[in-house]
């Protein structure tokens, strides 16, 4: 199961109004955590074959200015612990993912990643 939280786009409406797409994507974009479709899922299983049809997700607009947050859900073939995933994350992300995918445990917020260049 992944769960994406994405700032809010040029496209959303700034006041509530009709949209095409479905009624909450035509309330105001600033004032609302707003459900929403998404293709990540879809594209993970695109770069990830073997991941491909076993995922799925949903999405959430909401009003910050730039950054998106990824909660993945997984069932593990085999027992890691909490620390063990850290480790693992950490290290592909000094490694093969460099520049790619980020890990910190400092005490952060959205903002401190704006002009942040690594994609996850």
């Amino acid at each position: 199961l992944m769960t994406t939280v994405h700032s809010i786009t040029a496209t959303q409406k700034t006041v509530d109004g009709p949209s095409s797409k479905d009624w909450r994507g035509g309330r105001a974009a600033s004032f609302n955590i707003i459900p929403s479709s998404t293709g990540a899922a879809k594209a993970v299983g695109k770069v990830l074959p073997s991941l491909n049809g076993k995922l799925t997700g949903m999405s959430f607009r909401v009003p910050t200015v730039d950054v998106s947050v990824v909660d993945l859900t997984v069932r593990l073939q085999k027992p890691a612990t909490y620390d063990e995933i850290k480790h693992a994350i950490k290290e592909e992300s000094e490694g093969k993912l460099k520049g790619i995918l980020g890990y910190t445990e400092d005490d952060v917020v959205s903002t401190d990643f704006v002009g942040d260049s690594r994609s996850s």
